[in-house]
C-alpha cells in the first residue's frame, strides 16, 4: 500500500511540472489594438477616444468604459469590442456624413427659417438623436405659429462614400385658430373691450390678412402684459391676471382661451409732489414736469413718462447722475394713490463703450446720433430708454434690442445695441377716387435710408383729371453732423380750377429747407422757395377779376414754421395737442410781394376708450407789400375738406355774376369732432365720427375789386357752419373716407355739398 501511494505522489508531481498548454501561455495585457470597419476616421483617432491602451490588462470594466466612450462621440452607429489572443479588436460602423438638408411641404415657414433653427448642418455627422431633436424643434416652431396638427417625417437618402441627404417631409396641417376668448372676473370692462386690448384675436372671415387669430403661447404671455398696462393706465393699480388657460378642441383644430383676472378698485391720484435730495435743486424747479393733478384717474404710464421727462430735464440742468424714483402710497380706504418723485444722487456709472451689431447696411453713425448718451457720459437709464425709442422711430429695423453689461471697471457699463435691418425702399403704385380729383393715379419711388446714411430720396408722380404733379425730394437728416435736417424739393404742378374759378394753374419751382429741434417737443423749419406760376386757359366769360390775373408770376419767398407737438401719437392721436405757426415773406426778387401768416391749434381728449374728442382752430392772413395786390394763386380758399358741407372754394369772396371764386386774404375756421366706435372689432379699422365745422373767408384788397363790375363781387365776414357724420375705414386696399354734412349757416352765393368721398391705395 505504501508503494502505491508513492507511485501516485510521483505521478502528481510529474503533472505539476509538465509544460502548460499554448492558451495558458497568452499574455494578460493588451499587446495590440486593431480597428476595423472605419472609413474616414483614422485608427489612432479612434484609439484615442478609448479608456484602455496597449499595455493595460484585459479588464472588462475598462473595456466597457471604452465602448461607452466611443458611442458618446456620436461618430459611430455601432461599436463592438472583443479579445483575440493578445489583441483587442475594435469593430466600428461609422455614422454617415450629411451631404445636404432639405425641407419639403413647408409653405407657412420658409426653408431659410427652418435651417436657422435645426442643429444639423451639411458636412456634419448624422445621428438619430440629433435628427429626433431637430424634428421636435421643427414641430415646436410650427406650434408657435399655430399649426398644432403639423407632422414631420425625416427621410434619409444614402449616397456614395457613406454620405446621406436628409429630407424633412413636413405636413403643416391647417392652422390652429383661436375660436373663442373669454374673461372671468371683469366687471368694469366688457369681454369685447378687453379683446380689443390684447394681441390675440378670435378667428373671423375678415382676418384673412393676419395671423393674430392663430394660437401662439408667446403672444398670450404678451397679452397678459397688455392687459396689465391697460388696467394700470386706467387707475386699477391692484389688477392681476390670475391664470390663462388654453383648451385645445378634441379635433386639434381650435383653442378656447380663458383669462381669469382680478380688477380690484379704481384709484385716483392723491397728493403729487417732488422731494429733492440733490444739493442746489429745489422741488419747484422741476414741478413743471408733473402732468398729473390730484383727483385725476391714476395712470401708471403717465408716472413713467414723468420720470423720463424729469430725468432728461435734470440732465439738461447739469445733474448728470440724478436718479428719479417714483414712490406710490396707496390709500385703500379713500381709493387714492399719493405719488412722490424722489430726486436723488444715482450711482456714478459711466458709459465705457457702445457696441452696435446687425447693421450690415446702415452706418453706425446713423444709429449713434440717435443716442442721448455717448461714450464717456454719465450713464442714465431714462436717456437710454429715450435713445432706444429714437432708434426704433427711424423705422429702419425690424428689431432693436438695447442691453447693458458691466464694463472693464466697477464704475463703467457697456451698452450693446442689436438691430435687424428691414427694407427701406418703396415702390408704390396708387389708384383712388375723390369728389375733387375724380379718378387719381400715382406712382412713388422712395428710399428712406439711402446707401445706409439715413438720407431720404423720393420721386412722386400723380395724375388725375384735375391735377398733375411730379416732384423730386431729398433730405439729409443730420446736416453738418448736427441735428439739422436739410433738403430740397423740385416740383411741377398743373391744377384745373375751371369749375371753381375758370382758370388752370401751372406751377414750377424748387424749395430749399432746414428743420431742427428747439426743445424736446418744439421744432422749427425754415425754407426758401423760388417758383413760377402761370394762370392760363381763362374762360372768355370768366370774371374780369380772374381775367386780370392771367399771366406768369415769379415768387421768391422765405418762410418759417414752428410746431409744438405734445400728441401721444403723430398718426392716430387720442390725447395731447399740436400748436403750429408759420410765416411767408415774398419779395426777395420776383414780382410777387406779400407777407402771409398762418396759425393753428388742435387739442385731443379721450372721453372713454375709443371715444376721442378734438377741437381744431386755424386762421391766416395775407397782405401785399410795397403797394402790390395779392394775386389769386396766393390767396386762401376755404371749403371741401377744410370746411365740410361746402364745395372746395365754396365760401368766401365770389363774383356772383360768373360764379367764380376769387379767394380771400383772411380766414378762420374751427372744427369740432368726436370719434366714436361702431361696435365692430378695432382691427377692422372702421370708425365713425360726428363733426361740426365753422369758418369764414373774406378781405380782398380794395384795389383788387374796382370798376363797374365791383358790385358783382360779394365779400363779407360771415360765419358759415355745418354739421355732419362721417365714416373712416382703413381697408387692406387703402384708406376710405365718407362724410355726410349739411350746411346750417350759409350765404345765398355759397356752394354746398352733402357728400364727400375719397379712396386711395398703394400696392
Amino acid at each position: 500500500m505504501r508503494g502505491i501511494c508513492l507511485v501516485l505522489a510521483l505521478a502528481w508531481a510529474g503533472v505539476m511540472v509538465a509544460p502548460l498548454p499554448a492558451v495558458a501561455q497568452t499574455s494578460q495585457v493588451i499587446q495590440q489594438i486593431v480597428v476595423t470597419g472605419n472609413q474616414r476616421i483614422e485608427p489612432e483617432t479612434i484609439a484615442s477616444y478609448m479608456t484602455v491602451d496597449i499595455g493595460d490588462p484585459f479588464d472588462p470594466r475598462l473595456i466597457d468604459d471604452s465602448l461607452k466612450s466611443l458611442f458618446a462621440t456620436g461618430l459611430f452607429a455601432d461599436v463592438s469590442i472583443r479579445r483575440e489572443g493578445d489583441s483587442l479588436i475594435v469593430q466600428v460602423v461609422e455614422n454617415p456624413i450629411i451631404n445636404r438638408i432639405a425641407f419639403e411641404g413647408n409653405r407657412t415657414l420658409k426653408s431659410e427659417e427652418l435651417e436657422a433653427e435645426v442643429q444639423l448642418r451639411p458636412r456634419t455627422v448624422y445621428t438619430r438623436t440629433k435628427v429626433q431633436n431637430d424634428v421636435a424643434r421643427i414641430l415646436e416652431i410650427y406650434r408657435r405659429n399655430g399649426h398644432f396638427s403639423a407632422t414631420v417625417e425625416p427621410k434619409v437618402i444614402r449616397q456614395e462614400q457613406n454620405r446621406v441627404d436628409l429630407v424633412f417631409e413636413i405636413d403643416e396641417g391647417d392652422p390652429t385658430r383661436v375660436r373663442e376668448i373669454n374673461f372671468i372676473g371683469n366687471e368694469e370692462y366688457s369681454d369685447g373691450s378687453l379683446r380689443e386690448e390684447i394681441a390675440t384675436k378670435e378667428t373671423a372671415w375678415y382676418r384673412i390678412f393676419t395671423s393674430d387669430d392663430t394660437y401662439d403661447p408667446d403672444r398670450l404671455a404678451y397679452d397678459q402684459e397688455l392687459l396689465r398696462r391697460y388696467y394700470l393706465a386706467n387707475g386699477y393699480a391692484d389688477f392681476r391676471v390670475l391664470s390663462v388657460v388654453a383648451d385645445l378642441t378634441p379635433d386639434r383644430r381650435d383653442f378656447f382661451i380663458t383669462f381669469t383676472i382680478e380688477e380690484g378698485p379704481r384709484y385716483r391720484f392723491g397728493e403729487v409732489d417732488v422731494i429733492s435730495e440733490l444739493r442746489g435743486l429745489e422741488p419747484e424747479d422741476v414741478e413743471d414736469d408733473l402732468t398729473m393733478d390730484p383727483g385725476d384717474w391714476y395712470d401708471a404710464q403717465e408716472v413713467e413718462d414723468v420720470v423720463q421727462d424729469m430725468t432728461i430735464d435734470l440732465g439738461n440742468r447739469g445733474f448728470a447722475f440724478a436718479n428719479v424714483r417714483p414712490r406710490a402710497q396707496r390709500d385703500r380706504e379713500n381709493l387714492t394713490i399719493d405719488v412722490s418723485f424722489l430726486v436723488g444722487e444715482g450711482e456714478h456709472i459711466y458709459v465705457e463703450q457702445i457696441n452696435i451689431y446687425g447693421n450690415f447696411r446702415t452706418e453706425d453713425e446713423v444709429i449713434r446720433r440717435q443716442f442721448k448718451l455717448a461714450e464717456g457720459d454719465a450713464f442714465n437709464l431714462a436717456r437710454l430708454q429715450r435713445s432706444e425709442k429714437l432708434v426704433r422711430e427711424l423705422d429702419f429695423f425690424n428689431v432693436v434690442d438695447v442691453t447693458t453689461e458691466p464694463g472693464s471697471q466697477p464704475d463703467t457699463t457697456v451698452i450693446n445695441v442689436a438691430v435687424e435691418e428691414k427694407s427701406t425702399g418703396e415702390l408704390s403704385i396708387g389708384a383712388g377716387f375723390s369728389t375733387f380729383d375724380s379718378v387719381l393715379f400715382n406712382i412713388s419711388i422712395r428710399e428712406r435710408n439711402l446707401l445706409g446714411t439715413g438720407q431720404r430720396l423720393s420721386l412722386d408722380l400723380a395724375l388725375s383729371s384735375r391735377r398733375q404733379t411730379i416732384s423730386l425730394s431729398f433730405t439729409e437728416p443730420y446736416f453738418l453732423n448736427r441735428d439739422l435736417a436739410a433738403g430740397f424739393d423740385i416740383f411741377k404742378r398743373r391744377l384745373d380750377l375751371q369749375s371753381e374759378s375758370s382758370f388752370t394753374q401751372d406751377n414750377i419751382g424748387f424749395v430749399l429747407r432746414m428743420a431742427y429741434p428747439v426743445t424736446e417737443h418744439l421744432r422749427q423749419s425754415v425754407y426758401y422757395s423760388l417758383s413760377s406760376t402761370t394762370i392760363e386757359d381763362v374762360d372768355s366769360d370768366a370774371s374780369i377779376y380772374v381775367q386780370d390775373q392771367e399771366g406768369t408770376t415769379v415768387t421768391s419767398a422765405i418762410g418759417n414754421q414752428l410746431d409744438y407737438d405734445r400728441r401721444n401719437d403723430a398718426l392716430n392721436p387720442t390725447s395731447g395737442y399740436l400748436l403750429q405757426a408759420g410765416q411767408d415773406f415774398a419779395g426777395l426778387g420776383g414780382n410777387a410781394k406779400f407777407f402771409r401768416q398762418r396759425v393753428g391749434a388742435t387739442v385731443y381728449y379721450p372721453f372713454a376708450p375709443d371715444w376721442t374728442g378734438s377741437v381744431k382752430v386755424e386762421g391766416g392772413r395775407i397782405f401785399g407789400l410795397f403797394g402790390e395786390t395779392v394775386r389769386i394763386q396766393d390767396r386762401f380758399f376755404l371749403g371741401g375738406s377744410s370746411l365740410r358741407g361746402f364745395e372746395p372754394a365754396g365760401v368766401g369772396p365770389r363774383d356772383v355774376k360768373t360764379g367764380d371764386s376769387l379767394g380771400g386774404n383772411i380766414f378762420y375756421s374751427t372744427s369740432f369732432e368726436l370719434t366714436v366706435p361702431l361696435g365692430l372689432p378695432r382691427e377692422l379699422g372702421l370708425t365713425g365720427r360726428l363733426f361740426s365745422d365753422w369758418g369764414s373767408l373774406y378781405g380782398l384788397d380794395e384795389d383788387a375789386i374796382t370798376g363797374v363790375n365791383a358790385k358783382n363781387v360779394e365779400d363779407e365776414n360771415y360765419i358759415r357752419g355745418s354739421v355732419g357724420i362721417g365714416f373712416a375705414y382703413n381697408s387692406p386696399l387703402g384708406p376710405i373716407r365718407l362724410d355726410f354734412s349739411q350746411a346750417v349757416r350759409r350765404l345765398d352765393y355759397d356752394r354746398t355739398e352733402f357728400f364727400r368721398f375719397s379712396f386711395g391705395t398703394t400696392f
